[in-house]
């Protein structure tokens, strides 16, 4: 007994010292202080700007509540955009991210380049994709439909390859052993380990693409972002708080009914 309590005395993982966190604060210092100095930021600058600030905080309130009546439609727009988006590229990264799980695809000139692919899908930014897409079909909500597709397929799809680099190996090889094909591992072996934590996935990217669609329409993308453009155009600041609020409060709502299926779900 005394020779297992020397043994976990002496494996037991030592406290970093004090040194190591000093050492973290100054290269964090000096990571801000050198981000600061490359963008001519200054504090000074930040306090000479924040009378502007409230001066248009004010000019924000109060917000015209009539005008909701007016954006409703474009909220309804925002909110099916992202809904149509969302199930658009989780459809398409169901098998791309097969193709990407190493211990599914276990040739590598196969999952690597797969993974290139989601890398490079990641980087375009969603607002740069709405462009792209709106000068390819024109302005509307189509465009910006394509921009959360093509985002949420990246994101959803990066997420479940990983999922599915963590799963059981046990059901595959029963599978494997009784003669299962391919795509039998794949429906009654991996769905089901990973249906949960891919329809958590899913809910997480919709509350994102509601958020991001909210603003597509800058570049002509359809939804709630058109108001916004309009509305910061003729300095009616008193509207854009209106359609700041009625955003919040879509996007809190989502967020709390997304919460609780997660919770469900897993």
């Amino acid at each position: 007994m005394s020779g297992n309590q020397h043994t976990e005395r002496r494996v037991r993982p030592q406290a970093p010292g004090r040194l190591k966190h000093y050492m973290t604060v100054v290269l964090v210092l000096l990571l801000l202080w050198g981000s600061a100095v490359q963008t001519e930021s200054t504090l000074s600058e930040l306090i000479e700007g924040l009378p502007n600030v409230l001066d248009l905080i004010r000019q924000m309130f109060p917000p015209k509540w009539s005008y909701v009546r007016h954006i409703t439609d474009a909220m309804l727009d925002t909110i099916r955009m992202a809904l149509l988006g969302t199930t658009i590229g989780a459809i398409a990264a169901l098998p791309v991210a097969v193709l990407s799980a190493s211990n599914l695809t276990r040739t590598r000139w196969i999952y690597m380049p797969v993974r290139f692919l989601l890398n490079l899908v990641r980087t375009i930014p969603d607002l740069l994709m709405a462009a792209i897409f709106v000068a390819i079909f024109g302005l509307g909500p189509l465009p910006g439909i394509f921009a959360l597709a093509v985002f949420s397929f990246g994101l959803i799809a990066k997420l479940t390859y990983e999922a599915l680099e963590t799963i059981d190996r046990g059901p595959l090889e029963a599978m494997t052993a009784v003669g299962a094909n391919y795509l039998q591992l794949i429906a009654y072996s991996v769905i089901p380990q990973i249906q949960a934590h891919f329809a958590s996935y899913v809910l997480y990217t919709f509350e994102i693409n509601v958020r991001a669609a909210a603003i597509l329409g800058l570049v002509g993308a359809g939804g709630i972002g058109l108001y916004y453009e309009v509305t910061l155009g003729y300095l009616e600041y008193n509207k854009t708080s209106v359609i700041i609020l009625f955003t919040l409060a879509i996007v809190l709502i989502i967020d709390y009914l997304s919460s609780k299926l997660r919770e469900k779900l897993l």
